[in-house]
């Protein structure tokens, strides 16, 4: 269940990331609203997680999910460049998330 969890908790971190954008500043109650409720989602769900998984590898795979969501999404909906340097840097979140997670089995 602490997948689960923490997956859910990643999906907060996305639509986070993405509502502050839209929230401009918090000029705008609807996106600021979404953000709040975000940000309570993605820690309430992290902190679930954490009650069975370790925090080195709990929080590191919310951030690197957050991070390549944002991305993806920054791209696909906010019309932001995906150059080669941010796919390489992508994989390399990747690489090191799944270093992390090879290390603690």
């Amino acid at each position: 269940m602490a997948w689960v969890y923490l997956g859910a908790a990643a999906i907060f971190e996305v639509i986070f990331a993405l509502s502050m954008k839209y929230a401009e500043g918090f000029t705008r109650l609807g996106p600021t609203f979404v953000t709040v409720v975000a940000v309570v989602g993605g820690v309430g769900f992290l902190t679930l997680a954490l009650k069975s998984l370790p925090v080195s590898i709990a929080y590191p795979v919310w951030t690197a999910i957050g991070t390549l969501g944002t991305v993806a999404f920054g791209w696909l909906m906010l019309g932001e460049a995906l150059t080669a340097v941010k796919l390489v840097s992508a994989v390399a979140i990747v690489a090191g998330v799944a270093g992390l997670k090879l290390s603690a089995a």
